[in-house]
């Protein structure tokens, strides 16, 4: 933090106010670690292994590296431009203000919903531990913990992500070392299972290529969360090497925390153990071990990445928010900024996760569905507004700023066309599936209103 910004006394809510720099690098480096181990991970591959088997390996390895480009993409633009509205603000830069309206907007509904979703899978992790109690009121009382360290300081934020993520870091590299110690027969008490469970229970393949196609789109899904460092990037005291060094270590993470960690649970556990599903692979995978009390342990950590989910994505909301705003694309009210915080993005990214979480139970039917449907493909539709404004500004960046370019596409723009690619790949297997049918044409509803609406507001604001 700047002696200016220490020596000037509080400032009154100002929608033009500048976000803090708060974040040091210590939280920047522990988020993009941390980050990339989601409640996703641990909640929703247990389904993508019961519909891929051991093949599930090969889904995330192919997803991962689409996410790697699309990082490698989105760290070559905030690098350049580093901006509390990440893709949003890039993409208005490249393709037009329309274009960041819709990306913006988009992904604020996501992010929100998630807050919400995220709350009601951590309370019933408690409500397992407490029966009796209402899931509501933890939702509640967990929703209200993380706004209001959110709109206390930037710095709260990152203190809660910095220990989350250490939390993650340290329990699932635990897992990687036991799981491998047991795989190569040398942990006491376990014998080495070898191929067994790869090339048994019907074979690597045991649902065929629509098995893997399910597998892969449940792979997919599970990296969103990613953005979050870019977003944060920008109210670190050193945002350019803060997404550099968050981007080029995005590889190994990925291959270690998710291709590896699925390597270890489907060669240590049968893909079609119950178990897999109704405690989640990790869990089953350490019971299967018989280490006393390991499963119930990796429940804690569920239940941590899942707060820290909470407390990511509210964060990330309320910046995305206020940077529409301060472009000109949303309610000035959410733009207000009092002590470096834009406390009302806050709030309303806060109740809008919360009113999420009501319809769960008031509306379970018909209204949550649709929300859950609408935003289903959403983190697609970013991707792909990322990889086409990486194509537009990295020409433009050549000419007018070289210097910038402190993270580089890899091959580009070969590499940006093979993503876009497997983008629309994920697209027409996502038509194919009955399931994702449904979730890609609300999507593609919700996007095609935004950018409608986007497109309108951009040509109200010429025509002044």
């Amino acid at each position: 933090m700047s002696r200016t910004t220490l020596d000037t006394p509080p400032a009154a809510p100002d929608a033009h106010a500048p976000l803090s720099h708060g974040l040091k690098q210590r939280h920047l480096s522990m988020i993009a670690l941390g980050g990339v181990i989601g409640a996703g991970l641990f909640v929703g591959s247990g389904a993508g292994i019961a519909a891929a088997g051991p093949s599930i390996v090969i889904a995330y390895a192919v997803s991962g590296l689409l996410v790697m480009l699309v990082m490698r993409m989105l760290g070559e633009m905030s690098a350049a431009y580093p901006s509390s509205g990440s893709f949003s603000a890039h993409a208005e830069r490249a393709i037009g203000p329309w274009a960041g309206f819709t990306a913006g907007w988009s992904f604020w509904v996501l992010l929100c919903t998630a807050v919400g979703l995220e709350g009601i899978g951590a309370a019933k992790i408690v409500t397992g531990w407490l029966p009796g109690t209402p899931e509501w009121a933890w939702v509640a009382l967990f929703m209200v913990v993380f706004c209001v360290a959110n709109l206390a300081a930037v710095k709260n934020f990152g203190e809660f992500e910095f220990w989350f993520a250490a939390l993650k870091v340290g329990a699932i590299s635990l897992f990687l070392v036991l799981g491998v110690l047991a795989i190569a027969g040398v942990l006491p008490g376990t014998d080495s299972p070898g191929t067994s469970n790869l090339t048994g229970q019907g074979g690597f393949l045991p649902h065929g290529s629509e098995g893997l196609v399910v597998g892969l789109l449940a792979s997919v899904f599970a990296y969103g969360g990613l953005e979050t460092v870019t977003i944060a990037a920008a109210e670190s005291q050193n945002p350019v090497q803060g997404v550099a060094r968050a981007v080029r270590t995005a590889m190994w993470r990925i291959a270690l925390f998710y291709i590896g960690s699925m390597a270890v649970i489907v060669t240590l556990v049968p893909w079609d153990s119950k178990e897999v599903v109704e405690k989640g692979p990790y869990v089953a995978a350490l019971d299967h071990l018989g280490i006393p009390g390991a499963g119930q342990l990796m429940n804690v950590v569920v239940f941590v990445a899942l707060l820290s989910a909470m407390n990511a994505n509210i964060y990330g909301s309320s910046r995305i928010a206020y940077s529409l705003v301060e472009r000109g694309q949303g309610p000035k009210a959410l733009g207000r900024v009092s002590a470096g915080v834009p406390r009302v993005a806050v709030l309303v990214s806060c109740v809008f996760g919360f009113v999420c979480v009501l319809l769960s139970y008031w509306r379970p039917d018909d209204v949550f569905p649709w929300l859950l449907n609408m935003i289903g493909a959403v983190i697609l539709v970013v991707w792909i507004f990322i990889a086409v404004s990486q194509l537009l500004l990295r020409r433009r960046v050549e000419r007018e700023a070289l210097e910038k370019l402190v993270v580089r596409m890899w091959l580009f723009p070969a590499l940006t066309w093979v993503a876009l690619a497997g983008m629309a790949a994920i697209f027409v297997l996502m038509a194919r599936q009955p399931d994702t049918r449904v979730q890609l044409y609300s999507t593609g509803g919700m996007t095609l209103f935004l950018a409608a609406v986007g497109y309108a507001w951009q040509r109200a604001r010429a025509a002044r």
